[in-house]
C-alpha cells in the first residue's frame, strides 16, 4: 500500500525542475504519504564546502518564524538568578550538579535540548562523552552556551533548529509540518536558507549552495532553486 501512495504522490512532482519557494511548499500536501500524522517536512541543502577542514564547517540555529510544530524539552544547567531566569522562559528542568549526575548515574536522557551558563560549562563537561554522540552538548556557535540563558530557552521551545553540516556536504532540518501550509513553510525555508548564505565560509569555493531538496517524513523530494534566495540577498 505505501509503495502505490508514494507513486501516486511522485506523480505530483516534475523530477527534472528545479522549483522556486512558494511552489515547492505549496506541493507538500501533494507528497504526503500519511493520513495518520502529520508528516514532519525536512530540508537537505548540499554545500559546497569540504567538512573535513576546520574553516568549511558550517554549523548554527535558525529560529523558525512558526516554529516546527514539535514540543522542544529544555534542560537548563544554571544556577541562582540564571536558573530562575530559565524557569520562568519555560525551562522543563533547572538545576545543576543533581542532572548532571542524573545523567551520568541514571543514562537519563528526558529533554532534547541542554542549555548552560559559561560558569557551568566545567561541570557539563564532566559528560561531554556521553552528550556529543547525541547531539545535546551546549556550544556557544548556537548559542546553547550564554549568558542570556532566557533568550536561548525561549527561542527553543519556539522552534529553533540547530544544523552541522555532514561529511558529505550535506546539511539536514525540520521546517515544520505538512499542515501548516504555504506561507508557514515558505517562511520557515526562506529563514533556514538564508542563515546558510550567510555562514557561506570564506574558504569555500565554487558554487556554494549546490543543491536543495524539501520532503515530508515519507513522500518524495521536490527540487528547489537555490537562485531565488541568492537574487533576493544580493539585492538586499
Amino acid at each position: 500500500m505505501a509503495g502505490k501512495k508514494y507513486s501516486s504522490a511522485i506523480k505530483n512532482v516534475d523530477r527534472t525542475r528545479r522549483y522556486n519557494l512558494a511552489e515547492a511548499c505549496s506541493l507538500i500536501p501533494k507528497v504526503k504519504i500519511s493520513t495518520k500524522f502529520d508528516e514532519t517536512v525536512n530540508i537537505a541543502v548540499r554545500l559546497g564546502v569540504n567538512p573535513k577542514h576546520a574553516d568549511q564547517m558550517v554549523r548554527g540555529a535558525a529560529v523558525m518564524p512558526h516554529g516546527t510544530g514539535k514540543s522542544v524539552r529544555v534542560l537548563a544547567i544554571a544556577k541562582g538568578d540564571k536558573a530562575k531566569e530559565a524557569q520562568e522562559a519555560g525551562a522543563d528542568f533547572v538545576g545543576a550538579e543533581e542532572f548532571i549526575d542524573k545523567i551520568a548515574k541514571e543514562n537519563w536522557f528526558e529533554f532534547d535540548s541542554m542549555v548552560a551558563t559559561p560558569d557551568m560549562m566545567g561541570l557539563v563537561g564532566r559528560i561531554g562523552r556521553v552528550l556529543g554522540p547525541r547531539g545535546l552538548m551546549p556550544n556557544p556557535k548556537v548559542g546553547t552556551v550564554t549568558a542570556d540563558v532566557g533568550k536561548a530557552v525561549r527561542e527553543l521551545k519556539a522552534g529553533r533548529v540547530e544544523f552541522r553540516v555532514e561529511k558529505a556536504g550535506i546539511v539536514h532540518a525540520p521546517i515544520g509540518k505538512v499542515s501548516f501550509g504555504q506561507e508557514k513553510l515558505e517562511d520557515n525555508l526562506r529563514s533556514l536558507l538564508e542563515l546558510l548564505v550567510k555562514l557561506k565560509p570564506a574558504s569555500a569555493k565554487g558554487t556554494y549552495m549546490k543543491s536543495i531538496v524539501v520532503s515530508t517524513t515519507h513522500g518524495p523530494g521536490i527540487k528547489v532553486d537555490p537562485g531565488e534566495i541568492l537574487t533576493a540577498l544580493a539585492k538586499a
